[in-house]
């Protein structure tokens, strides 16, 4: 019975896969327990696929899913926690910014009982606007959630086989697998580490796609936008009504009618960009319905090696 699995997405990695091999087979091989490494290939489009054949050729607690294109980061996830295997199952990204020297310490807490834990990024190698805009959005998820999302945690992570087990069970789609591993709740704890530089190649999460993992994020886990959108009109219907009241005022008790054309045009085009701004905030929340009612699959398996 395999001990450890170790999920990692890979997408273009031709960069990092053999330092990223070397390192985390020296941190398992240390643990003294049966364990295998799933790659899970994304659709690379590099020679990623070709070297993880490699890998898997020479050292057979090497698995490695090919998925038959590029389905997304969460996607992948999925697939390696469907396919893995052990009693406790890592998850980690592929460009070494997850350090593997980090997995005994998230062993250890699920040795303690946690069957959840998450590693929190204490400090980033990155540049300052990228930072920013990952602590704004983890704290405006936090607020907006309706569960308890920890602030810095991103996938990089422990989970127990019973937790892997429910996670497997969920139906959803539009994934965010770091909201899903809080919702299911049971022990967790966070354990901090400090977030390394990628270690090669080029950061694959572009400003497009961390866009829609936010969205995603927000839509999945929090009904804000929605109330936000309601609140916003009752506003706007007694900003109506005071404007009527006024207007009627000025006209039968000032014998003045309030001027202008500029304010009334202001206010037209304010209301219309209100509205359509609010048909696209339900629009995001019926497109996702829509994708759950189609049941496809959101990712597809193209080939196993050394798997089942």
């Amino acid at each position: 019975m395999l001990r450890y699995s170790v999920v990692i997405p890979i997408f273009n990695e031709q960069a990092n896969l053999s330092e990223l091999h070397a390192r985390l087979s020296s941190v398992l091989q240390a643990l003294n327990e049966p364990y295998e490494i799933l790659f899970v290939d994304d659709g690379s489009e590099d020679n990623s696929r070709a070297q993880i054949v490699a890998l898997a050729a020479k050292d057979k607690t090497v698995r490695s899913l090919f998925l038959s294109r590029n389905f997304g980061h969460q996607a992948a996830i999925a697939a390696g926690i469907d396919f893995a295997r052990g009693d406790a199952v890592v998850v980690m990204d592929g460009d070494l910014q997850d350090p593997p020297e980090v997995i005994p310490r998230l062993v250890e807490q699920w040795k303690q009982g946690h069957q959840v834990v998450f590693a929190i990024r204490r400090r980033r190698k990155e540049a300052w606007p990228k930072r920013f805009a990952y602590e704004a959005f983890y704290r405006l998820l936090r607020r907006a959630a309706s569960i308890e999302i920890p602030a810095d945690a991103g996938d990089f992570s422990l989970i127990d086989r019973q937790v892997a087990d429910i996670l497997k069970k969920m139906p959803e789609r539009n994934r965010f697998i770091r909201g899903l591993r809080s919702w299911v709740g049971f022990r967790q704890i966070g354990v901090e580490y400090e977030r390394d530089a990628r270690h090669g190649g080029e950061a694959k999460y572009t400003f497009k796609k961390l866009v829609k993992l936010a969205f995603d994020g927000f839509l999945s886990f929090s009904y804000l936008p929605l109330r936000l959108a309601f609140w916003l009109g009752v506003a706007s219907f007694v900003a109506c009504m005071a404007w009527s009241a006024f207007s009627l005022y000025a006209k039968f008790f000032m014998n003045q009618s309030p001027a202008g054309w500029t304010s009334l045009m202001i206010a037209v085009t304010l209301l219309g960009g209100v509205q359509l701004v609010l048909i696209g905030i339900v629009g995001e929340y019926i497109a996702r319905i829509y994708d759950e009612v189609k049941q496809r699959p959101f990712y597809i398996v193209g080939e196993n090696i050394n798997g089942d």
